[in-house]
């Protein structure tokens, strides 16, 4: 994502940028809590490229037999990998990395920050996404059987910037929803505090057979308040509301209110035919 953020900012294609993560030389990262990595580490990435521009633009204007000598770097602009005067097109500019080749430069280096917006008294805006989440299940008493056959699920989260990633995102979270809605539960011993059933032979989670039909949609309107990019967190919100609505629709299938999970079948035994809904 972030070689992604730096390709659109500078026109230079993804595989031609390296990201370093995960080392201890580097600086702070960004929070990676609530989905918000990429939301808030937009702006620092956008702050840096445009002062590493800045740089190359002073180093165009100062050199003396370069094709902006006497012009001032606010006069330039860094369009598609190429540095060229506002007021011409990209077509008519020089590549960066021959600016600072003819001048002995190996390299220019701009940092950034990102403010964030946590504990902030005079905060105006909501910058949180927002999802709404629909489900269907099927009851069938007669082997008593419940199943979760259809998820429809609507998300606002800000501008989506890489579509697969964000997707398999909420659909990962659908499916812990489910657990949470039918299977999951942890039982303790009553005499030490301990669980019981701490292993994947005994807890139950929800498997691909009971993966549900998912079908996600994304309403892609930027948050421009938040960053440049207008992107916000994806990934939790996919969770929040789907044991609710699968909940909701066992009511509705069997006239049985569970308040309680997992929903359980003993809950559910005696409230009558095969419904949908």
């Amino acid at each position: 994502m972030l070689s992604k953020v730096v390709a659109e900012k500078t026109g230079i294609g993804a595989e031609k940028i390296e990201v370093v993560l995960g080392d201890s030389s580097l600086v702070p990262g960004a929070i990676s809590g609530g989905s918000w990595a990429t939301a808030s580490m937009i702006p620092s990435v956008t702050e840096a490229v445009e002062k590493a521009q800045q740089t190359i633009f002073t180093v165009a204007t100062k050199a003396k037999e370069g094709p902006f000598a006497g012009k001032k770097p606010d006069e330039l602009a860094f369009t598609n990998g190429r540095v060229h005067l506002k007021a011409s097109g990209a077509e008519t500019g020089v590549p960066f990395g021959e600016i600072l080749s003819k001048e002995n430069i190996r390299s220019a280096a701009g940092q950034g920050k990102s403010e964030g917006t946590f504990g902030d008294p005079k905060r105006k805006f909501s910058t949180h996404s927002f999802g709404a989440q629909f489900a269907e299940v099927m009851w069938q008493p007669e082997i008593a059987r419940l199943k979760v056959s259809r998820v429809v699920t609507v998300i606002d989260a800000g501008r989506i910037l890489n579509p697969k990633p964000a997707r398999n995102q909420i659909e990962g979270a659908v499916v812990m929803g489910v657990g949470m809605a039918i299977f999951e539960e942890t039982n303790y011993d009553s005499r030490y505090g301990a669980p019981i059933n701490n292993n994947l032979a005994d807890y139950k989670v929800a498997t691909n057979a009971d993966a549900p039909t998912i079908d996600v949609t994304f309403l892609d309107h930027p948050d421009l308040v938040l960053n440049s990019l207008g992107a916000r967190g994806v990934g939790e919100i996919g969770l929040a509301g789907i044991a609710a609505a699968i909940t909701s629709a066992v009511y509705h299938a069997t006239g049985v209110r569970v308040r309680q999970l997992p929903v359980r079948i003993e809950d559910l035994m005696g409230s009558g035919g095969m419904k949908r809904a």
